[in-house]
């Protein structure tokens, strides 16, 4: 029998209570790492954690103090951390000029800075061990340019950048950071949005050569490898799952 990927690490999932999140945290559990999940929704992330056995943490990541109780958690629970999965987000998607200075803080906040804040706070404690993998969820968005997506774009590319600068400072110490970057993912409420016609969601499938979207499965089984010991050459990346909606 093979030894599971993930066997005797632990991993923080942001976001983790449904979709995305909640894909990735089933198959980082299933290559047999510890978990600890956060989200928002303190009922779904709680469903969540019984149904994986993991314990969990409510909190508002965009917020410093949220980061930091955090993986203050993860350490009690888990005793260390090797994996942190940038997965909390979610923007507000509008024509550029219909957003508003709310709209616009809350999708920076929600998909920047619970990425900024969450990696300071769980850096220092991966470089005393020497050892650490940062995954992010960005976006393909970014390189192709989606329609009403200006404002998302502006903090999924962020979330970019952050990544190549923190891989080159932190590559010393053992500690890869990468991205994976869907394009757009069969959730329940995008199945929802196929279903009853949007021709807007349709317009995204169109984009995809592939010729549908992403699974979430998918999606997390590019986060479970570069979370896993043979990825440990690979830094610094922004890794596609988008059925080739963009190449190279």
């Amino acid at each position: 029998m093979s030894h599971p990927a993930l066997a005797g690490r632990t991993a923080i999932v942001t976001g983790a209570a449904r979709g995305i999140g909640q894909a990735i945290a089933r198959r980082l559990a299933a290559e047999g790492a510890s978990l600890l999940l956060a989200d928002m929704d303190a009922a779904a992330l709680a469903e969540t954690a019984a149904a994986l056995g993991a314990p969990h943490h409510v909190a508002d990541l965009s917020a410093e103090a949220g980061a930091v109780g955090l993986v203050d958690a993860a350490l009690g629970a888990l005793g260390h951390v090797d994996i942190l999965v940038n997965n909390a987000g979610g923007g507000v998607i509008l024509p550029f000029l219909d957003h508003t200075p709310e709209t616009l803080k809350r999708t920076i906040d929600g998909n920047l800075w619970t990425c900024i804040w969450c990696c300071r706070a769980v850096l220092p404690h991966m470089v005393s061990r020497r050892h650490g993998r940062i995954i992010s969820l960005g976006g393909d968005s970014v390189r192709n340019g989606l329609w009403m997506h200006a404002a998302y774009n502006g903090a999924k590319g962020g979330v970019h950048g952050l990544t190549t600068g923190l891989a080159r400072e932190f590559a010393g110490h053992g500690i890869t950071v990468n991205v994976v970057a869907p394009c757009i993912v069969s959730t329940p409420q995008v199945d929802r949005a196929l279903a009853g016609g949007s021709a807007w969601a349709q317009k995204m499938v169109d984009i995809v050569p592939v010729g549908r979207p992403a699974t979430m499965d998918e999606v997390a089984s590019a986060v479970a490898y570069l979370a896993a010991d043979e990825a440990s050459f690979i830094t610094g990346q922004v890794i596609s799952v988008n059925g080739g909606s963009t190449m190279l």
